[in-house]
């Protein structure tokens, strides 16, 4: 499975619309906060783990989407107006991290207040 469709809908939001049909729109805030880079999420070496310290400022541009790339036939490559880019989104994780939005209740009450402000 993969993204047939990746476009941001606004300064905030971006639509996945997956192969098998699926659509989701995730707040982009969603996804930098979850980068799997090793500098944002950490990593193991030789059975060492580490974790970054969380930023303690907001960089200006950070939760901004600049742009999107496919990587291979695996992932996308998102790159933030703060310039970050080194977090692959692997078509697998991206799927994860949709799926876990659209059941958390955030994404239902946007859902719900969209549809009243209509």
């Amino acid at each position: 499975m993969y993204p047939a469709k990746f476009k941001k809908v606004n300064d905030e939001e971006v639509l996945v619309k997956w192969s098998d049909g699926e659509e989701f729109i995730v707040p982009s805030k969603y996804l930098r906060d979850r980068c799997p880079c090793a500098s944002c999420a950490g990593e193991s070496v030789l059975w060492h783990e580490y974790k970054p310290d969380p930023l303690p400022v907001l960089t200006p541009g950070k939760y901004n989407l600049k742009s999107a790339e496919v990587i291979g036939d695996y992932a996308l490559g998102l790159t933030w107006l703060d310039g970050h880019n080194t977090g692959l989104y692997s078509f697998d994780y991206l799927r994860r991290l949709c799926e876990e939005y659209k059941r958390s209740g955030v994404a239902a009450g946007a859902q719900k207040k969209n549809r009243q402000e209509d």
